[in-house]
């Protein structure tokens, strides 16, 4: 019945929206900036919910918000509704000059400088310069339209320095905005704070909410990977349960995916246990036909049992693995561990026997160069679309999702070879001491 009710909402959402829509597409200086901006929010809103096709239409609004604010008379932002909507605008990713580009020809003092100063220190990268002043005016914004973009600002710029207190400027925002796509924003970063921050019960708290409501954001992906960071950093019997409440709100593939990415954690990790139960899980999720998942679960379950007593029987394992049913960082995670697995195996040379330090090895280990860290490499937490989605007042620093690199660095990989050089060091010491 409730999913019934919100149908027709949506549809009589949709009808109402499709005239305005139509009439801007058409002839978009009929429009005020403020309408404009109200389809942009509608738009995002949709995304957020599911329909990432509408991405296109967002990269059009954003275009033609901005030859509106530009190209407006200074007369239109006496009305106080263009002046929020021009903030609103560079909140939503927009032009962050054209926001500068008003405000220098604002003679009639419609835009607060303050606001104007906090936003163009925040949109350039300086958030850490905004975030005193802007504490001091967001009390007079509270009630006001642009008060719920302010606060996921203002959370962001406090990240670092106070994570509490940026939380509880996350939590204002979205609830001052609920199904929104501030509440998205806020509630995934939300997640990866109280993560960071060594506050798993919040960080549980907030993925229930997020899970509950957003798994169908192009976003979600970016919540996953959080998620699986706070599982994995705080397993144990008690957040079990927890973890199995926020998975039950997930399907079968959504599920075995997150699985995945856990089994590929804590395999690096050294956490036989968890690594084990993990694969296992997301093998009995799998319908028998993918392949590729099976192997991944395989890959990650054997990858603990190269430090144990069963390491000829997992090397076998993980070398049995077909190479086009992995990716390549899965690739090179499987050869740095047979490489290890060799090393360890491999009966000293006589003049290790005389060695009083370490011995290094020299593994050569190819790094792949594209592929992301997504267990199955196929996310079900995210659909692609034909323009990209623009991300709400992206965050600086360590919560903002990092842009695709040529060559990116694999600091887990790293960490594994690490380890794995540290044992080997270890076992020719105690062989020369024999």
């Amino acid at each position: 019945m409730m999913m019934l009710i919100r149908n027709l909402l949506l549809g009589a959402a949709i009808f109402l929206t499709l005239p305005a829509m139509a009439v801007q597409a058409s002839e978009p200086d009929v429009l005020p900036p403020y309408k404009m901006v109200r389809s942009l929010q509608y738009i995002q809103d949709t995304i957020i919910l599911g329909d990432h096709s509408a991405a296109e239409m967002q990269s059009f609004l954003l275009g033609e918000i901005d030859k509106k604010l530009r190209s407006a008379e200074r007369l239109v932002f006496d009305d106080p509704r263009n002046v929020d909507a021009a903030f609103i605008y560079a909140m939503s990713g927009g032009n962050p000059e054209t926001l500068s580009y008003l405000a220098d020809r604002d003679i009639e003092g419609n835009f607060d400088s303050r606001i104007v100063d906090a936003l163009s220190h925040y949109l350039t990268g300086k958030g850490e310069l905004m975030v005193e002043s802007l504490q001091k005016v967001i009390p007079e914004y509270r009630t006001a339209r642009i008060g719920p973009y302010l606060y996921l600002v203002l959370g962001n710029g406090m990240a670092q320095q106070n994570p509490k207190q940026s939380l509880k400027y996350y939590d204002s925002a979205r609830l001052m905005s609920p199904g929104s796509n501030i509440e998205e924003a806020a509630l995934r970063r939300s997640v990866a704070l109280a993560t960071r921050a060594d506050m798993p019960d919040k960080g549980f708290a907030y993925s229930l909410s997020y899970a509950r409501r957003f798994l169908t954001s192009p976003y979600a992906s970016q919540f996953a990977d959080v998620f699986v960071e706070l599982a994995v950093a705080n397993y144990s019997a008690d957040t079990e349960g927890k973890v199995q409440e926020i998975l039950s709100f997930m399907d079968g593939p959504r599920q075995r995916e997150v699985y995945l990415r856990i089994a590929r954690r804590a395999a690096i990790g050294g956490m036989q246990e968890l690594a084990s139960l993990a694969a296992k899980r997301a093998q009995s999720l799998s319908d028998g036909a993918d392949t590729r998942e099976n192997a991944l679960a395989n890959l990650y379950s054997g990858l603990v049992g190269v430090p144990s007593s069963d390491i000829i029987e997992a090397v076998n394992g993980i070398r049995s693995i077909p190479e086009a049913d992995l990716s390549p960082r899965d690739r090179a995670l499987r050869n740095a561990a047979t490489a290890m697995a060799e090393a360890v195996l491999r009966e000293p040379a006589a003049d290790s026997l005389t060695q009083a330090t370490p011995h290094k090895t020299d593994l050569q280990i190819e790094k792949s160069t594209g592929a992301e860290e997504t267990g199955s490499g196929e996310s079900p937490f995210a659909v692609s679309s034909p323009e990209p989605v623009q991300d709400l007042v992206q965050p600086a620093g360590d919560l903002q999702a990092a842009s695709p690199q040529k060559n990116p660095p694999n600091p887990v990989l790293d960490a594994f070879l690490s380890t794995g050089r540290s044992k080997l060091g270890e076992i020719d010491a105690l062989l020369g001491r024999e």
